[in-house]
């Protein structure tokens, strides 16, 4: 019975900063259209970032940690800007071909100034762990989940009550119908790029606190890819909720079925769980269904 609670905490625990990521992929489609393939890439320059910000420029952690947001905010508008923005009206197909491009053009760029080894990371956030009853908690990630469901009360908020959120959930709504209104769409998908990238910031900065870097952290982005599908590419809250679903359901199989599978089914749940969404409620658990008449 402890076995299966602390596989359910731990799960939750790994489930919201999955949540944080897949907040990013929400936040960029809700305004561009656009799934970035590439954003465990946009994670890993600011993980890079905070890296120079704090150990590399011998800044104070918090102080560097917090430049390390602001600058991947403009990494995310540099990317915008350059590479998705001339994109506009495209197929759909050359948008993802442009995500998939990304990923190579930043882990090359990343490999030629970082170099392939691998280099601590800052400690943001308290290391070790604590007792709660019959379980054991990390610190950083208790402390990361608290801050997930924070930034994803305040995102809720701030589409839904907001004026700036109110244009850009008109811009996801429908690019014409936003620009009839005066919305300017390309400064909408400016400051959800900027705002995604941060938010993959500060996902690095809880996930990678105290430990190692190298460009192998871009792969959980694509991990929490299923996430953002189950709860639906316009959902907020259904990102987190999403997230522990998932978390749980990998920390479930990493607990009762590695040990028969070689340690390959917590490695494959997330996609199985997206193979499964995409032919039964493509549009996620909290998505938008769109209906259209003929």
């Amino acid at each position: 019975m402890n076995s299966f609670l602390q596989a359910l905490a731990s799960g939750t625990l790994t489930g919201l900063l999955y949540g944080l990521i897949a907040l990013s992929f929400v936040v960029i489609y809700r305004a561009a259209r656009i799934v970035n393939l590439a954003q465990g890439e946009v994670l890993m320059a600011g993980a890079f970032t905070i890296w120079m910000m704090t150990l590399a420029a011998g800044l104070p952690t918090l102080l560097g940690s917090g430049l390390a947001l602001l600058a991947a905010a403009l990494i995310g508008l540099v990317i915008e800007r350059l590479v998705f923005r001339p994109l506009i009206g495209r197929p759909t197909t050359t948008i993802v071909l442009a995500s998939v491009a990304l990923i190579i053009v930043l882990r090359g760029a990343s490999q030629m100034v970082f170099g392939p080894e691998t280099r601590p990371f800052p400690q943001v956030l308290p290391a070790g762990a604590f007792k709660l009853g019959p379980l054991h908690l990390n610190l950083a990630l208790t402390i990361g989940a608290v801050l997930t469901l924070v930034v994803t009360e305040a995102l809720h908020r701030f589409f839904m009550n907001t004026k700036a959120g109110l244009r850009l959930s008109a811009v996801a709504e429908d690019h014409m119908t936003a620009l009839s209104m005066g919305i300017s769409v390309r400064r909408s998908a400016a400051i959800a790029w900027a705002l995604g990238a941060s938010l993959s910031a500060l996902a690095a900065a809880i996930y990678l606190s105290g430990a190692a870097l190298d460009v192998s952290v871009a792969g959980i982005g694509l991990r929490a890819l299923p996430v953002a599908l189950l709860g639906g590419m316009e959902s907020v809250r259904g990102a987190t909720l999403a997230g522990v679903l998932v978390g749980v359901g990998e920390s479930l199989a990493s607990t009762y079925l590695d040990r028969h599978t070689s340690g390959a089914m917590s490695q494959v749940f997330p996609f199985l769980v997206m193979i499964a969404l995409m032919l039964i409620r493509p549009q996620g658990l909290f998505g938008w269904k769109v209906i259209e008449r003929v």
